[in-house]
């Protein structure tokens, strides 16, 4: 986190709440440009914007007026867990013969007829 977004929290912020990470979601005291609140979060750990579950991310851009309530913040039966974007970590997809995992291909089957004009 940036000194400056931590002291401009400590002057001007309001705690709303915390999801399942430990992310800590504000508010600001007074309205803002065109009388629209701002609003943020701080991170506990790596800044990733994949890692704000749906419903804050809703109330993060306005989409709600209220803050996640307790019963929002539970996942129904049907849900699966949110996940952080893995894109770039060592946890990202990889197809088989990526170079990463040794760089061996299947070896072409023969099935493949290239389209020509007649």
């Amino acid at each position: 986190m940036h000194l400056g977004t931590l002291i401009y929290t400590w002057l001007t912020g309001v705690n709303v709440g915390t999801d399942e990470f430990g992310n800590r979601y504000y508010r600001a005291r007074k309205d803002t440009l065109h009388g629209r609140e701002k609003r943020w979060v701080v991170f506990k750990g790596p800044v990733d914007g994949s890692r704000v579950p749906p419903q804050w991310h809703a109330w993060l851009h306005h989409t709600s007026d209220e803050p996640l309530s307790e019963d929002a913040a539970e996942s129904k039966n049907w849900q699966q867990p949110h996940q952080a974007n893995p894109t770039g970590t060592k946890d990202a997809y990889r197809p088989q013969g990526h170079a990463y995992l040794g760089g061996k291909r299947a070896t072409a089957t023969g099935d493949y007829e290239p389209w020509t004009p007649e």
